[in-house]
C-alpha cells in the first residue's frame, strides 16, 4: 500500500537547534529511496507503507545515536485504495483552483 505522510521529529534534550538532527533522518530517509519534501516544520515523505514506516523507525534510532535521549514525533498520513496519487498531484490539484 502507498501513503503519503507528513513527519514531524522534535530531538528533546539537545539544545534549541535540531537542524543536525533533521538533515541526518533526511538522509535516512533518501537511503530508503523515499520521495521527500523538506518544509518548514517537518517532510512529507511518499512511498510504499512498509518502507516509509522502516525509516520512520530508523530516523528515531539515528536520532537518538547522536545522543538525543527523547524523541517527540508528530505523523499525519493518508492512503487511497482507488488510485495512485503522489504529493505533486496533491499539491496540483488545489494550486490549480487558486
Amino acid at each position: 500500500m502507498k501513503v503519503i505522510m507528513d513527519l514531524c521529529v522534535v530531538p528533546m534534550g539537545v539544545g534549541v537547534s535540531v537542524s543536525e538532527y533533521v538533515a541526518a533522518c533526511h538522509d535516512v530517509l533518501k537511503a530508503a529511496g523515499l520521495e521527500t519534501r523538506l518544509h518548514a516544520y517537518g517532510t512529507n515523505i511518499e512511498g510504499d507503507w512498509d518502507v516509509v514506516m522502516a525509516a520512520v523507525k530508523a530516523c528515531h534510532e539515528r536520532v537518538h545515536a547522536m545522543g538525543a535521549p527523547r524523541i517527540s514525533t508528530t505523523i499525519r498520513l493518508g492512503t487511497r485504495t482507488d488510485r495512485l496519487q503522489t504529493m505533486d498531484e496533491k499539491v496540483a490539484s488545489v494550486v490549480c483552483r487558486l
